[in-house]
């Protein structure tokens, strides 16, 4: 199995309730280390350049509107399987269907607000990661 790297946000519903601590300690928990992490309040330009992806989708203007409205905490997660074990302990993106245990589980407010995002796949996550940190932003 292959050391790898992914990103995550914690979004704006979660930092708005203090959830950073508590978030955190499951990632760790789950035996990711963080190895970047900022705290940063998007405005249009950021969170349409990530999003980007979504444009023609209904939900983006949304989607942008939700990621600018309160500070968010951007990471790089590094780990055995990161991508994969991260998605497993975010839980299902509706929390409904998320598993017990998972962070959407325990603190999403919707399928919208739904405290965090990770990377899909380690193409992705490269190139999520590229985003938002420089190289000597990553300290391993």
């Amino acid at each position: 199995m292959a050391i790898e790297r992914t990103f995550s946000i914690i979004k704006p519903d979660a930092t708005r309730r203090n959830l950073t601590g508590a978030i955190n300690a499951k990632i760790e928990g789950a035996g990711l280390r963080i190895v970047a992490q900022k705290r940063v309040k998007w405005g249009k330009a950021e969170a349409e350049a990530f999003y980007g992806v979504h444009k023609e989708r209904p939900f983006f203007k949304d989607l942008v509107t939700f990621m600018m409205s309160g500070p968010i905490v951007v990471q790089v997660l590094e780990g055995e399987n990161a991508v994969a074990k991260y998605r497993e302990v975010m839980g299902a993106t509706n929390p409904a269907n998320a598993a017990p245990g998972t962070i959407r589980k325990e603190f999403a407010e919707s399928i919208e607000a739904n405290s965090v995002h990770g990377s899909d796949s380690p193409e992705n996550a490269a190139i999520e990661i590229g985003q938002v940190f420089k190289p000597d932003e990553i300290v391993g």
